[in-house]
């Protein structure tokens, strides 16, 4: 009676078989792939960060290139060639003044709570803010804190750092960037709290009569 071979006692692949192997799945893949998970597809022995290495730096330069989102990876149009996307561009979608500065609180502070979220805006989210968030699935909820009351936190998903092209939360601009961009105010808190958006009052809490800006756009 013969056994099957164990896999262990084969070689893994040439490095060029699985830089092929990640290409294949990642080219597949709806959304960014984890490394975890390429290790556990590809066959035993492999090296899907090596392969991953190897890939990036072959695709440098090209139309298509290879990022790291949150924790995966995924094929994405090089950044200056995204103008040649624009005809792909199906809904734009309008968000009020509150859901921009609620995003933007969330994606500074996570994970925060909506308590926390109001004391730093200074007024009350409405639901209807975050439940728009949560739909366009680029905020999700957190793990809930431990303190009485056990109230949810709120932190930005992989779907919010992908269609902003960034590697982490960490890759956000920067205070004195968003204030010469002339989006925050220049003169900092006094309680040490993120400042307020230029222009910003309580009536822009009320939807969907608030001001609508066009500064956000579904791929």
């Amino acid at each position: 009676m013969t056994t099957a071979p164990d896999t262990a006692d084969f070689p893994p692949p040439p490095m060029a078989e699985q830089e092929r192997m990640v290409e294949a799945i990642l080219f597949a893949a709806p959304a960014p792939v984890s490394m975890r998970e390429l290790a556990a597809r590809m066959p035993q022995g492999c090296d899907p960060a090596e392969a991953v290495r190897a890939l990036r730096a072959s695709y440098a330069g090209r139309g298509v290139v290879l990022e790291r989102i949150g924790d995966g990876y995924a094929f994405r149009t090089a950044p200056d060639l995204s103008f040649l996307m624009q005809t792909e561009t199906v809904e734009a979608r309008r968000l009020s003044r509150a859901a921009i500065e609620t995003l933007a609180i969330i994606a500074y502070h996570q994970p925060v709570t909506r308590a926390e979220i109001e004391e730093i805006r200074g007024v009350a989210v409405n639901r209807g803010t975050l439940d728009q968030l949560i739909e366009m699935e680029w905020v999700r909820m957190g793990r809930r804190r431990q303190t009485p009351g056990r109230p949810a936190t709120f932190v930005v998903t992989e779907g919010f750092l992908d269609h902003f092209g960034l590697e982490s939360a960490r890759d956000l601009p920067g205070l004195s960037e968003l204030r010469a961009a002339g989006l925050l105010e220049s003169r900092p808190p006094s309680d040490g709290l993120a400042p307020p958006l230029v222009g910003r009052d309580d009536e822009d809490d009320i939807e969907p009569e608030g001001p609508a800006e066009d500064l956000f756009e579904d791929e």
